[in-house]
């Protein structure tokens, strides 16, 4: 079944009006030659022929003819009973028959467009038969192939024209898949930003301005009693403020953290336990095992993110007396525990994080890990301290930025 005309472009706008016009001129030419040829019935071709003129210029004109088949059918029938009067009159209408094929199968459905083409060939045969007298083959050629082409350019142009409207849509359909993708992108994109931001804060600020506030307790308690050791807790509180100016200038900027400037991770881990020794009553230890290797920068952060944090909670929560902080290189992993001797908890009955009470920060650290291919192993029980194991795959040096 043939589909509803194609919208009309410049292109298909200049095929119709040329269309228009050899049909204009095809009756001209008819009625031309029969006043020129002096032929019997002259006033009548010349009317037939002005009268199927505008029946077929009224089409056109007509918006129904464009919109519903019904209406072209009836059009159509108009002006090929009008062509008939013409070429029973004279033979020179026959030609007209080759532009009323177009018109048949662009307005009517495949069947009837090939049924009207037939019967409009059939018709021109007859006709110039009858106007000669005689019947031959060869009468029959012109109109039949005609005809053949006619069906041949409509329907390859049809064809074209639905693949052309196919790979419109799909165009417009990869455009807007294209639009969803970078909306889906950009909204991936934020999430990322934002966890990785809950995580930079987690550990760094926040766990900075915790230790600041037991520092100043510290202090608060000291005070009118020891107020050299209120001083040394408010010495300590300043520098640990100091350190975390620090780290957030270098959040903003996001360069690689103070603490790993200059120096090696299990120096920065070092410094860390003696950093944390010194502000809290905690004493932590710090041990390097296996052949130091080549560490991407993201493995370096994780690592001394994912320890301070701990560190940080065994201070907040594990009220434990010694943490032990060790760095192992172990064949093509480097693995990173800390192991406490505090009160422990159960880890299948953590609470879910909470704004006020906290809880981001094993989240913070198993994201961290699974982000570099890594692993994070927690063991623990109320009563017996608590044991974690981060776990990385050595970047190749190639591939990823390295720390000497």
């Amino acid at each position: 079944m043939n589909t509803a005309a194609p919208a009309l472009t410049p292109t298909t706008r200049a095929l119709a009006w040329c269309l228009h016009l050899l049909i204009i001129g095809l009756l001209a030419l008819a009625a031309g030659r029969a006043v020129a040829d002096g032929r019997p019935h002259a006033g009548w071709i010349v009317a037939a022929s002005a009268a199927c003129g505008l029946v077929y210029a009224a089409g056109p004109a007509l918006p129904g003819v464009g919109r519903s088949r019904r209406a072209a059918a009836l059009w159509l029938a108009a002006v090929g009973t009008c062509w008939l009067t013409v070429l029973a009159l004279s033979p020179d209408a026959v030609w007209v028959a080759f532009p009323l094929y177009f018109l048949q199968l662009h307005l009517l459905p495949r069947r009837a467009g090939l049924a009207a083409v037939a019967a409009t060939a059939a018709a021109a045969v007859a006709g110039f038969a009858a106007h000669q007298h005689s019947f031959s083959p060869a009468m029959a050629i012109g109109p039949a192939l005609g005809a053949a082409v006619a069906v041949a350019v409509v329907w390859g142009y049809q064809a074209l024209y639905r693949e052309s409207e196919d790979r419109r849509r799909l165009i417009e359909e990869l455009t807007a898949t294209r639009a969803d993708l970078a909306a889906a992108q950009h909204t991936a994109g934020v999430l990322a930003e934002r966890d990785r931001l809950a995580r930079e804060i987690h550990d760094t600020l926040a766990q900075g301005l915790s230790s600041i506030q037991l520092l100043l307790c510290a202090a608060e308690r000291a005070l009118p009693d020891a107020p050299q050791n209120a001083a040394r807790h408010v010495d300590q509180a300043r520098q640990a403020a100091v350190d975390n100016l620090a780290e957030a200038r270098r959040f903003v900027a996001a360069l690689t953290p103070p603490t790993l400037e200059g120096t090696t991770l299990a120096g920065a881990l070092e410094r860390l336990c003696t950093t944390t020794s010194a502000r809290h009553r905690l004493t932590a230890r710090f041990h390097l095992t296996g052949d130091p290797a080549p560490l991407a920068t993201a493995h370096e952060v994780a690592l001394l993110r994912i320890a301070q944090s701990a560190l940080a909670n065994t201070v907040h929560h594990a009220e434990a007396g010694t943490a032990d902080v060790t760095l192992r290189y172990v064949g093509d992993h480097v693995v990173l525990d800390v192991v406490d001797d505090g009160r422990g908890f159960d880890p299948a009955r953590l609470p879910a994080p909470d704004p006020e009470a906290g809880g981001f920060g094993l989240a913070a650290m198993r994201a961290r890990v699974q982000a570099l291919g890594g692993t994070l192993t927690i063991e623990s029980a109320p009563g017996h301290g608590t044991a974690l194991a981060a776990r990385l795959p050595l970047a190749p040096p190639a591939e990823t930025e390295v720390r000497p």
